[in-house]
């Protein structure tokens, strides 16, 4: 890691030695008094950003904010905020097993999984609406004037609060003269991008915009048939993205801006690649390992005819015929923001409705072997109205710069969910069982691929179940029970895990959810002030104040048609399951009734009236001490308090199951009672923060130190069958025997600190060069529990959490861009040549941190050089994406239900005696080089 950081660090100096030395960069000084100012050399403070709510160059902003230029974006090759990885290195976006759910990170803080009952740590604000989840970015983005990345907690100043930081984008608005512009782009994979405005007046005072974005491109993963042959592809891209704008300013007091727009996704999407399918056995200590000579989970999905490519990154992945992966967006709204001017305070009043839904289903298993799937009638949706209203103005000779405002919001979200078992899947679950967990295998590589395959499945379970009775009468006699007692006690226990097997094997295809839904309805509101007061004209003090009030409603309604899973806890085999002295017996009963009922798709949930609610009320509020000590250099700290509301974990898996409850759920039938037990509270960050900025006519240095500590910070985690989502938090004291600790004790559960460094330079005309790094320590405390209140222990699935760093935090990350644009002659003409590049550390992608799910240190570079007319009326760009084909995965998951047991499926767990690892790993891979050519014009 230290060899990492210097890497980093070098590559900044580099950087900063072409900053503060223009004579190294090349003498560009011809002029062009037609080049527009986005493209004209200039410094930092010439971006206005409204972070404050106020227009303010950035370098007189006392936060730490990136602002990104739309010309920035262009040049990157931004169509969505993916792209911003390139360009604020404290910030991470991906996206994991569906376009419509992405991730954000900011300072290696963030929400991760494809949950949807959890909100972004960071917000996503477009034209001054929240977006309900991160996803929403990943769309198309149209026509855009900047994006602010804000970092830390907010809250004062937008409408909903955001614990960790908040990406604020800012389209462009309509023009009051007649102009457009258009853009045609092809690329590899067959890629086509159509995109266009068009912009002008209809009336005096009243303008109106017309843009939209036409997208479609190959899907960059081939499907393959079990002999090899290419059938498909997967995660292309088909969309289509509409935005009308009027803006109605009669006079200067005046401003009405209404907006609407429209997105539709139809693609295929998303598929993932296994890149661990080794099973390994301890040696030497730590994490090292040997590897078996066969895996035994590999074998019996290889026996259902599963295809495992030996290197993830040839991206050929095999599934199960008919299930190919859908992914169907529909995205629209509409807002309204009024500013009106009274003379000494301005009115804001941002309105908006927005309408989202996704449907997202496929093969959830990732394999040939046809095990689980979501079927069409899956989907999510959330319908959310926002009205904020601002009033803002200065007071005593402008010694004071005021605002106060509210905020309500009224969002309803609805999921249906629909995971059901494919025709494989009961065999599989068995064979799986049989298999077993020891370090050998009771069977053979080909016995288990037989097994599977169902040529060997009920002489199997027969072997299995005479092997269970001959241990248990044994067993028995030694405990000093007589003969026939022993014997008779063995045969009804085997006898029962016996049929167990025999009905675990036969569960239908089909068999699941059918038309599952569950429902949240999140209320809040909010009042906030932010004021800013010059104590001299160097000197000033900010204050702000928020007290958010939130209530939360839900109920499900759960319909599925596993009598399996019924048949199975009317048995005796939760008995059998909760009797620690019957050893293996008691193992195998557990993993019948889990794979039986997958986490609890028992019939008796249909019966189930779930409905709870909860409401919360916070204050939070932030402060600020700057200086201007010169009129180049401000000086600033800060401390914020940040607060992101609880909410429920939308999977009935975790139904019941908790640390206060640890009895699998699918031990016995749910009540209505245990719908609290998918609750998960607020999530609270004290934030600290001291920084300066300096510029000068040709450059500038933004530096920030920052250290952020969150309690009952929201974790999801995917464990191989469900979500588990649970607030983490660290104690002072040594945990108990049971895993917990006092509530004097507790203490914040992941602290955030560092250091960012921000550098643009324009050291000579036509060449803009930018810098930037952070050293981010996301690190979880050394002993972690569930709860506020210490006495919900931490999840087993989240053993290796307590000092660690957290997932998707990697503790260096650099990111540079030169753009020059020479002039070509007097004519007019100009050329680009840009590149920007991004250096990332090592990190881990699991937020379980299984070492599986590593992901080495990687730069990505893109690059654009191209031809532009006299104000660039014209533009022909040739342009590639990671144009060293850098091979890195987003993130790296546990492949649904693919290993022996929950205690062998890492070796991180062979410090805990594991004697195996063999869980199958698979991974959300990044797109590979892309690269292509695009036409621009504009009147």
């Amino acid at each position: 890691m230290n060899k990492t950081i210097l890497f980093h660090t070098a590559a900044v100096l580099a950087v900063a030695m072409v900053l503060v030395n223009p004579a190294q960069a090349q003498d560009a000084t011809q002029s062009n008094a037609n080049m527009p100012a986005a493209d004209a050399a200039t410094n930092e403070s010439d971006i206005i950003v409204t972070a404050t709510r106020r227009a303010s160059p950035l370098s007189d902003v006392p936060i730490a904010v990136s602002a990104v230029t739309a010309q920035s974006l262009q040049n990157s090759g931004a169509s969505d905020i993916r792209q911003l990885n390139q360009l604020a290195p404290s910030l991470l976006v991906s996206s994991t097993g569906s376009e419509a759910n992405g991730s954000a990170r900011i300072r290696g803080i963030g929400t991760v999984g494809d949950n949807p009952g959890l909100e972004s740590s960071v917000a996503v604000f477009i034209d001054g609406v929240y977006r309900s989840r991160t996803g929403a970015g990943l769309n198309e983005l149209g026509e855009i004037e900047r994006v602010e990345v804000l970092r830390g907690p907010q809250g004062t100043l937008f409408g909903r609060n955001a614990s960790a930081g908040l990406l604020n984008i800012v389209s462009k608005k309509p023009e009051f003269q007649f102009g457009g512009n258009a853009e045609v782009t092809y690329g590899n994979y067959d890629y086509w991008r159509l995109a266009g405005r068009i912009t002008g007046p209809l009336t005096e005072g009243l303008a109106v915009s017309l843009d939209g974005v036409y997208s479609k491109r190959d899907g960059f993963y081939d499907l393959i048939d079990r002999a090899g042959n290419k059938v498909g592809d997967t995660n292309d891209r088909d969309r289509y993205f509409l935005r009308g704008q009027m803006l109605y300013q009669p006079n200067d007091a005046l401003s009405v801006r209404l907006i609407g727009d429209y997105t539709n996704r139809d693609e295929s999407c998303c598929g993932a690649a296994y890149i661990e399918t080794r099973e390994r056995r301890p040696a030497g200590g730590g994490n090292a390992y040997t590897v078996a000579p066969f895996n035994r989970i590999v074998s019996i999905l290889q026996g259902q005819g599963a295809v495992f490519p030996a290197d993830p990154y040839d991206r050929n992945l095999s599934i199960t015929p008919g299930r190919e992966y859908v992914s169907k967006l529909k995205d629209w709204g509409v807002s309204g923001e009024i500013n009106y001017d009274f003379g000494g305070a301005t009115l804001t009043s941002i309105t908006a409705y927005r309408n989202y839904k996704s449907q997202d289903y496929g093969d959830y298993d990732y394999n040939t072997a046809d095990l689980l799937y979501r079927d069409p009638g899956t989907s999510r949706q959330f319908k959310t109205f926002t009205q904020e209203l601002r009033l803002q103005g200065s007071a005593f000779s402008d010694k004071l710069d005021w605002l106060i405002g509210g905020y309500y919001s009224n969002e309803k979200l609805e999921l249906e969910d629909n995971v059901r078992f494919g025709a494989d899947y009961g065999r599989f679950a068995a064979c799986r069982l049989m298999a077993g967990a020891g370090v050998n295998s009771n069977f053979t590589a080909a016995q288990l691929a037989a097994c599977s395959s169902g040529a060997a499945t009920a002489p199997l379970i027969a072997a299995t179940q005479g092997n269970l009775n001959s241990g248990l009468t044994a067993a028995f006699q030694q405990a000093g029970l007589p003969a026939a007692v022993a014997a008779g006690q063995a045969g009804a226990i085997s006898t029962g895990l016996g049929n167990g097997l025999r009905a675990l094997a036969a569960i239908p295809s089909g068999a699941g959810d059918t038309d599952s839904r569950y429902y949240q309805n999140s209320r809040n509101w909010a009042i906030f002030t932010h004021n800013i007061f010059h104590i001299t004209d160097r000197l000033d003090v900010t204050v702000g104040l928020r007290y958010t009030r939130e209530r939360k409603r839900f109920s499900a309604d759960l319909n599925n048609n596993n009598a399996t899973c019924t048949a199975l806890q009317a048995s005796g085999l939760p008995t059998i399951a909760t009797n620690p002295a019957l050893g293996s017996a008691q193992t195998l009963a557990g993993g019948i009734l889990t794979l039986g009922c997958l986490g609890n798709s028992s019939t008796s949930l249909n019966a189930l009236d779930l409905n709870d609610r909860f409401s919360d009320g916070e204050l939070s509020g932030t402060g600020v001490l700057s200086y201007k000590a010169t009129d180049d250099l401000l000086v600033y700290g800060s401390y914020s308090k940040g607060y992101k509301a609880g909410g429920y974990n939308l999977d009935r898996f975790q139904l019941g199951t908790t640390g206060v409850n640890p009895v699998p759920a699918v031990f016995s039938p749910r009540s209505n009672a245990d719908a609290a037990s998918l609750r998960f509270a607020a999530e609270k960050v004290d934030a600290y923060e001291l920084g300066l900025k300096f510029n000068q006519p040709k450059w500038s240095v933004n530096v920030a130190a920052f250290r952020q500590e969150f309690k009952n910070f929201q974790l999801n985690t995917f464990n191989g069958t469900s979500f588990v989502v649970q607030n983490i938090n660290g104690c002072d004291s040594a945990l108990s025997a049971t895993r917990t600790c006092g509530s004097d004790d507790v203490k914040p559960g992941l602290v955030s600190q560092g250091v960012e460094l921000e550098m643009t330079a324009s050291p000579v005309r036509n060449l803009r060069v930018t810098g930037g790094f952070t050293y981010a320590r996301a690190k979880f405390a050394n002993r972690l529990v569930g709860s506020s209140n210490g006495q919900v222990p931490l999840d087993p699935a989240l053993f290796l959490l307590p000092g660690s760093i957290n997932s998707n935090a990697p503790q260096a990350v650099t990111t540079a861009s030169i753009a020059w644009t020479p002039d070509i002659g007097t004519s007019g003409l100009s050329a680009l040549f840009y590149v920007d590049g991004r250096m990332t550390s090592d990190y881990n992608t699991g937020s379980d941190l299984f070492p599986e799910k590593e992901q080495d240190g990687y730069a990505i570079f893109n690059a654009r050089v191209g031809l532009r007319g006299r104000d660039q009326q014209w533009a022909i760009e040739f342009w590639g994406q990671n144009i060293f084909n850098t091979d890195y995965t987003q993130v790296a998951f546990s492949s649904p239900l693919q290993s022996s047991s929950p205690a062998t499926s890492t070796t991180g767990q062979f410090r805990q005696g594991a004697p195996m690892a063999n869980q199958l790993i698979s991974a959300y891979l990044a797109e590979p080089r892309t690269y292509g050519i695009t036409l621009r014009g504009k009147f």
